[in-house]
């Protein structure tokens, strides 16, 4: 079974990875890879509805003659981010109210 993640959780993991530093778009890929599964086909849209949001800016720097676009975390990004943080914290307190509850039912059948 698989959870579905929206695409406010997409972006969070993005922005909260490119909080630490900037990154190009295949390496922060392999950082994403790190805790979902996710492809470069799906990645590249989320980059660039970010860019259009204003949320990350995009800066060109060669690497062995070729141009990497990196990726950078903007101030309106950080407020996306603090925001989905936020939905994030609620969500999983309510969830886990859910599932602590019903383990401490189960103890008593």
């Amino acid at each position: 079974m698989k959870i579905t993640i929206t695409a406010d959780l997409l972006d969070g993991l993005v922005l909260a990875i490119l909080e630490r530093q900037d990154y190009y778009g295949y390496a922060l890929t392999q950082e994403m890879q790190k805790a979902i599964t996710i492809s470069e086909s799906t990645m590249y849209p989320v980059l660039r509805r970010l860019n259009q949001g204003g949320y990350v800016t995009t800066y060109e720097q060669s690497y062995q003659g070729r141009n990497r676009r990196y990726y950078r975390i903007t101030s309106k990004g950080d407020q996306h981010l603090a925001r989905i943080r936020k939905l994030w914290n609620d969500y999983k307190t309510s969830l886990d109210n859910v599932f602590n509850s019903a383990d401490k039912e189960g103890d008593t059948k």
